[in-house]
């Protein structure tokens, strides 16, 4: 098997996480780029990146990149990409993308262009007209940036940011891979106790517990490349089984989530219960003005709610404040706070020992870090 180029999108600011987490992992050619990152490998790095990915939101077979100026290029530049590889006679290839800051602007005429493209490139090959489009999905993406174009093939399906285990959430919930982050940059490690004060549906600690104990967020889920006849079956065996074989169950990792909503942690329980990290973490319904500490080392954790989400910007700031008053500056004690008001640390009451620019959803947020 030929060697691929993979791209890994993900959200604004996650492009290193993602980055560090595949050079980690052992693929090769790792580059980051806005928005996205780059790699190379084959079928069984193609499954594994499925599988163990944190951070990025699918992975996708990057086939050609070239410049377009006019729908003629577009069109002759998708022609010349081998479709017959990927694509059977009954298999659908349905055209989705965006364009952004080029000549060609509009998405519906790029879809049709490339659609009609591919139609004539396997028409050739098969000598059929009409695809019923029956079989396994091979979704082609495309993008059209700075009069750039990369088509793509999307091997998740699903974004991989839906593990499988959030069977129910409550309100605006945070996205996984965000909170997969959030996790990282507290240094969530296999001895740490967490606390997530505000937990909702307990998503901040189900990623943290995963990561702590190395469960690869994609074990227990399904992706649209296994369906395709192209990529032998084996290669999905055998990753999930390195997978299965790398979890540490045999550590400290500890947690607990506070919410004054009873019905979110119901929700949270069972969603932890599906992750099967239900016995490392504990739910208790407790309002921030009551939060106390139970352990001399605590990783604190949280998506507070705030204006664009769900309260309003004074209800917002009055959390924020009660936070200042109770996550005190103590030995052992670090706290990781995502917030898009510019104010937070003048609410809080104090600066934050570091900061991290991040995007929750389109909200362009600060993650303020104390641990000093």
């Amino acid at each position: 098997m030929y060697e691929l180029r993979f791209a890994a999108p993900c959200l604004f600011g996650l492009e290193g996480f993602c980055a560090n987490e595949l050079r980690y992992n052992g693929f090769n050619n790792v580059i980051a780029e806005n928005g996205r990152v780059l790699f190379s490998g084959d079928f069984n790095d193609l499954a594994k990146a499925n599988i163990t990915s944190r951070y990025a939101e699918r992975i996708m077979i990057l086939l050609a990149e070239f410049e377009v100026f006019s729908y003629d290029e577009l069109f002759e530049g998708v022609k010349s990409v081998e479709w017959e590889k990927w694509i059977n006679k009954y298999d659908s290839f349905p055209v989705q993308g965006s364009c952004l800051d080029s000549q060609l602007q509009s998405v519906s005429d790029c879809q049709k262009i490339i659609k009609k493209s591919v139609v004539e490139r396997l028409s050739s090959k098969y000598g059929i007209k009409w695809f019923d489009e029956s079989g396994a999905v091979h979704q082609i993406k495309f993008l059209v940036f700075k009069n750039r174009v990369s088509i793509m093939l999307d091997t998740s399906g699903e974004g991989l940011y839906k593990r499988g285990y959030r069977a129910d959430a409550n309100d605006a919930p945070i996205k996984e891979t965000l909170a997969a982050a959030l996790a990282e940059l507290a240094r969530v490690r296999s001895n740490h106790f967490v606390v997530d004060p505000m937990c909702g549906s307990g998503t901040i600690l189900i990623e943290s517990a995963m990561k702590a104990l190395k469960i690869a967020p994609g074990l227990k889920r399904s992706f649209a490349a296994e369906k395709w006849s192209q990529i032998p079956e084996n290669v999905w065996i055998e990753e999930r089984a390195k997978a299965t074989a790398a979890i540490n169950r045999d550590c400290n990792f500890r947690a607990i989530g506070y919410d004054i909503d009873i019905n979110a942690l119901n929700v949270a329980k069972k969603n932890a219960e599906i992750a099967e990290v239900a016995g490392r973490i504990s739910f208790v319904n407790r309002d921030i003005k009551d939060f106390t500490f139970d352990n001399d080392y605590e990783t604190v954790i949280v998506n507070p709610p705030y204006g664009e989400r769900l309260l309003d910007v004074d209800e917002a700031e009055q959390l924020y404040k009660i936070m200042g008053e109770k996550f005190i500056r103590d030995k052992g004690k670090s706290y990781t706070i995502i917030s898009p008001d510019d104010d937070f640390e003048k609410v809080f009451g104090r600066r934050a020992d570091k900061r991290r620019k991040l995007y929750n959803g389109m909200l362009n947020c600060q993650v303020y870090m104390y641990f000093r």
